[in-house]
């Protein structure tokens, strides 16, 4: 018979949350939990399950449930109706046995979106081939964000897809005091402003009509190097 240990609540709880706006989180390591806690902040009820007692014990009352279980085996996941979410996290980083089997058998209930933590690159190419839709290698994406972040002068980078990206710079001086439409910026670089925020002021969106200062901060949005680029001009 299958043994786990529940901490907030019956088993009820868990058919509760997955009919709410709820994600399963397996694996409470420093990813998962930063995760869960993050959804949980967000206002996303969040069912945690991991096979480590201490972690377990340590997060009860900061997620809505939380189990000790050992994820890899069907009638575990059933019996947390975990069958039943829309959206799972398979956050498992120290067992890359543990984190295949579970998103074996989250596959097999067809859960319809499932994220999986991978934390090299073989172990993203398994559970790609096994079907995970999508897989993530937190620590490779971050080293590869801090990379473009020492390289040039953005303040932050995020990648949107390969070869693309959104940069957070200053905008250079030849943009200061002339609207965006008429200084070209598109057709000579190859990036759009899509954002600017003055000090002491909200982020905008900004427009054909929007100057810009020395001290704002803006949004560029285009092909990584010409973003990028931008960041260096002075």
């Amino acid at each position: 018979m299958a043994r786990f240990t529940l901490f907030g609540g019956a088993n009820d709880t868990s058919r509760r949350i997955a009919e709410a706006d709820s994600v399963a989180v397996i694996g409470l390591g420093r990813f998962g939990q930063s995760l869960a806690l993050e959804l949980m902040a967000g206002g996303t009820e969040v069912l945690g399950i991991d096979a480590d007692e201490e972690i377990v014990q340590s997060l009860n009352g900061e997620l809505t449930q939380v189990v000790r279980a050992d994820s890899t085996k069907s009638e575990v996941l059933k019996q947390l109706a975990v069958d039943e979410f829309d959206r799972v996290v398979v956050a498992i980083g120290s067992d890359i046995t543990a984190s295949i089997l579970t998103s074996s058998v989250l596959l097999g209930m067809k859960i319809p979106v499932i994220w999986a933590k991978a934390v090299t690159e073989q172990h993203a190419v398994i559970l790609e081939q096994l079907g995970v839709h999508h897989v993530i290698r937190p620590e490779a994406e971050m080293g590869r964000r801090v990379a473009h972040l020492v390289r040039g002068a953005a303040l932050d980078y995020i990648e949107i897809e390969k070869g693309y990206a959104i940069v957070k710079t200053a905008p250079p001086a030849r943009l200061h005091g002339i609207p965006l439409g008429q200084t070209a910026l598109r057709k000579e670089l190859g990036v759009t402003v899509a954002a600017f925020k003055r000090p002491g002021e909200e982020w905008r969106n900004a427009d054909a009509d929007t100057v810009l200062g020395p001290d704002d901060t803006v949004l560029v949005v285009g092909p990584t190097r010409k973003a990028e680029g931008f960041a260096q001009l002075r």
